[in-house]
């Protein structure tokens, strides 16, 4: 449990730090955010905004985890090394802050507020979720258990929606495209991606935790009601280090943002959200816990779909909403941005008291 706190304390305190020192040093160098000029007029003034934030509590994770490990070691002599299960997760975090740097990168390069083209970006994203996929199917430990399951999961594995490995491949790349675009198209108000983020990564910290403590793995946890997942305290700790590196992140990128986050950031928080749901076998409970990011997904969806309907029926494409995604129909409607911001924040915050509620729920009843 130290180890948990401790590697919580040192990404946030590693993201304050860092976070501050990255403002500086990307406006110097003139590295800001690019607006679209058929956006809100309102977000203008967010021009040229230090972006690429992402790449601080990318960095902050990774070294919180490691020194939390060695401070176990250190601390108690009986740490054990880096698991399977936590590793995949801070690479398929880190692969796709990877494809995201990139699109961040080339906004500023080129000065567009367009960065990598639909189809490269699609293929980063692909390669990223398919290598994680496999290897996550890999690396049984001696009872067995390998990071992910063939089956798909709600609070544990469904018995019987076991997926041939192919289907499995698919389906994990498609819940990391779905929350990785998820957070991004949440993304787009200050502080609203990290602080809805940081919410559901503080949620899965609580449920590694409770699995960690009713594993099927220890003599407590013996029993119907245990939980088969491969590193649950070690994937508490990822989750905890995420949950303090947002915390940290959060103080800059509140309103007013000094910092955006980017593609960088939002694409590894989405990417690390269907990891931790992989390996903690809540592959649709995630859902649940980041209701936000399925709302805003399901406006796009709605907005696009509804407008090309009317179109073909009418010849005149009809917008649902005043524009997409949903927290920039809010602003037309003239909420203030910082009233939008802590409502959704709420929405959040209610999606994961339900999450937690369900899974404990299903808990007791058995």
């Amino acid at each position: 449990m130290i180890s948990i706190l401790f590697g919580g304390a040192v990404s946030m305190v590693l993201t304050l730090i860092g976070t501050r020192w990255a403002i500086k040093w990307l406006a110097r160098r003139g590295y800001g955010q690019e607006i679209r000029d058929d956006g809100l007029q309102s977000h203008q003034i967010k021009r040229g905004t230090p972006t690429m934030g992402g790449t601080v509590f990318i960095i902050a994770t990774i070294v919180g985890y490691f020194s939390a490990k060695l401070f176990a070691m250190l601390t108690t002599g009986a740490g054990s090394g880096p698991s399977a299960s936590a590793i995949l997760v801070l690479f398929l975090f880190a692969g796709m802050g990877a494809v995201g740097f990139l699109d961040d990168f080339i906004k500023i390069f080129r000065q567009r507020s367009l960065g990598l083209r639909s189809k490269a970006k699609l293929a980063g994203q692909t390669m990223v979720a398919v290598v994680f996929a496999v290897l996550a199917l890999q690396f049984p430990d001696d009872r067995g258990q390998r990071p992910a399951s063939p089956f798909i999961s709600f609070i544990r594995d469904i018995g019987w929606l076991e997926l041939p490995l192919i289907v499995v491949v698919i389906w994990i790349l498609l819940l990391i495209a779905g929350m990785s675009n998820g957070v991004n198209l949440v993304d787009g108000l200050d502080g609203l991606a990290t602080g809805a983020s940081m919410m559901v990564f503080g949620a899965y910290t609580l449920i590694c935790i409770w699995q960690f403590n009713q594993s099927c793995a220890t003599e407590r946890g013996v029993g119907a009601k245990c939980y088969e997942v491969r590193d649950p305290r070690d994937l508490a700790v990822v989750a905890a280090c995420l949950t303090g590196a947002l915390f940290g992140f959060l103080w800059w990128n509140a309103s007013p943002a000094k910092i955006f986050m980017g593609d960088t950031g939002s694409l590894s928080l989405g990417g690390a959200l269907a990891g931790m749901a992989v390996m903690t076998r809540t592959e649709l409970l995630v859902l649940v816990l980041g209701g936000l990011f399925v709302i805003v997904t399901a406006s796009v969806i709605l907005q696009v779909g509804y407008f090309k309907i009317t179109k073909r029926t009418a010849g005149v494409g009809k917008r649902l909403f005043r524009m997409a995604p949903l927290q920039h129909h809010f602003e037309m409607l003239g909420w203030e941005q910082v009233n939008v911001v802590i409502r959704f924040w709420i929405i959040q915050g209610l999606c994961v008291v339900i999450g937690l509620g369900i899974f404990y729920a299903e808990w007791v009843t058995g």
